[in-house]
This record gives C-alpha cells, structure tokens and sequence, in this order.
C-alpha cells in the first residue's frame, strides 16, 4: 500500500469524511465545565458583591437581633442600624424592642460604628436613653462621634452639642499620636476622608501611620516634612468639606445664636463655598437674627 492509500485508511478509519480537513476533536467535558463555570463567575461575582455590600436587603427580626451583636462582622452590624433607621423612620412597630442592642453598640470599639450609632439614636427623638448616650458620645474621643451626637441632639431640641457644631465651619487641627520624625504623605488641597492616610511617624526603626478622623481638604502642613515632632504637637490643618459644613449649618439653623454669625458669614459670601452652602449660610443668618430681641 503506497503512502496515499495509507492515509485515506487512517482517515476513514477515524470516520473522517474529508480526508483532507484536519480532524476537530470536540472540547472535554472538564474544559466545558470550566468554561461554564468561570462565565458564570463574571456574572454572579458583581451581583454577590454589591448584594453583600447593599444595606437595602431587607433582614428579618432574628436577622437584626443576630447582626446587632458586638461580636457580628462590623458590615453586618451597619447593615442591622440601616435598618433599624429605616423601621424608626417607618415608625414600625416591634422596633423598640432593638433600643437595648442600639445602646450597646455605643461603646463598640470601632469609631465607624459609632459614628453610625449616634446617627441611629437621633431618628428616635423621643427616646429618653437616647438621649441619655447621645449626651454622653458629647465627649467621644473621636471627632466624628462627637459630631453625629451633636446633630443628633438638636433632633431632641437641646443644644449641648452647639460648639462642636460652630467647630465644624472651621478647619481642624491635626495632632500627631507619636513623637519622631513626620513623613508627609499629602499635599495641600487634597480631598480627605475618614481613614485617609496623611502622614506616618517614624518612631525608632517602625513608621507610624496617622490617619484624618474627618472628610475635608488639607489646608497646609503646621510642620515641615521630615521635622521632629511631639506627641500632642499640631502637624497640619484640615477644612471642612461641604457637607460637612452644610449639616453644621442646618442644626445652627434651629440652635444658632447671634455670636456664631461671624463663623457663617464667610459661607454666606460664597466666596469658596458651594451655592447650596452659601443658601444654607443665608438662611441660617436669617433664622438667627430673627430668633434676635
């Protein structure tokens, strides 16, 4: 048998009936498996991932009595006060029954919850344990707490929280937690948020990092870079963002009093200030002023 007759043996024996075509092998069952599988993944992964993230899914009474306990996952203990928030907002029935775990979490060690705890409490304004820990976060030792418990009591009609909200129209001092030598990490007029990373300490052979406790801009460095600082020592100057000083201007709408007119005057300007600012600013001196003998 010559060589050609050879190779149309061999192709009709594999049932090819175009001796000439290549042979296509069909794809194995573990190669299609896969590929199911992995296209699926691209499409199921956004949807867990912003499912995980949403506080919108709505959770049952055993979900939130679960999620509110200090020891959940701290993104479970957010979605249970969103909520929560939302049933006070409803006025649903059976959601007072949560208040004690509510309480609780005002002493949870993680500033973000209870920076969001504050806000919950201050949906309920006729709470009296409410209000109770609202007056005590007063005196938190972070700064965002210390705010969100402020805007919470004017709900309560009481003004305790009044100069930690005339402090939010002014820029912030940043004080750096360490003693060594301060490494910059940001310039002037950069964007902040609660966490960003400002700057690191070097103490001895380790970095230390400080983070802003507050949503703003970076005004400019009190401190040279690569200075020697103190604990305690001021390092840089922090304004306050818009939102910020909008919220602070709708509470100073209802608590305001005349002395505070020189802090929103410069808002009301509009010289850098947003024009739904610089309307809240105009306002709130109006509501001040006639609220004046």
């Amino acid at each position: 048998m010559d060589s050609h007759a050879k190779i149309d043996s061999a192709a009709n024996a594999a049932g090819n009936p175009n001796p000439a075509a290549p042979s296509r092998q069909p794809l194995s069952k573990r190669w299609t498996l896969a590929i199911v599988v992995l296209t699926l993944a691209f499409v199921l992964m956004p949807f867990l991932f912003w499912r995980a993230t949403w506080f919108g899914r709505p959770l049952s009474d055993a979900q939130l009595a679960d999620y509110l306990n200090p020891k959940s996952n701290p993104h479970d203990i957010q979605h249970a006060l969103s909520q929560i928030a939302d049933r006070i907002i409803r006025g649903a029935a059976g959601v007072k029954q949560f208040y004690p775990q509510v309480i609780a979490l005002s002493s949870y060690p993680a500033e973000g919850i209870r920076t969001m705890d504050a806000w919950v409490m201050g949906q309920d304004n006729t709470s009296p344990d409410f209000h109770a820990v609202l007056l005590r976060l007063l005196h938190d030792p972070n700064l965002m707490v210390d705010r969100n418990a402020a805007l919470a009591l004017v709900r309560f009609q009481d003004s305790s929280g009044h100069d930690v909200i005339v402090a939010m129209l002014r820029g912030t001092a940043v004080a750096s937690p360490y003693s060594g030598v301060l490494e910059t990490r940001l310039k002037p007029n950069q964007t902040l948020n609660p966490g960003t990373l400002i700057a690191r300490i070097s103490v001895a052979d380790d970095k230390r990092e400080v983070r802003s406790e507050i949503p703003g801009t970076l005004g400019r460095w009190v401190v040279a870079d690569g200075a020697t600082v103190s604990a305690g020592q001021p390092i840089a100057a922090v304004f306050p963002s818009d939102d910020v000083v909008w919220e602070a201007l709708r509470a100073l709408y209802l608590i305001g009093t005349p002395a505070d007119l020189d802090a929103i005057s410069p808002y009301a300007r509009g010289a850098d200030a947003s024009p739904q600012v610089a309307e809240q600013a105009r306002l709130t001196m109006q509501a001040i002023r006639s609220r004046s003998p």
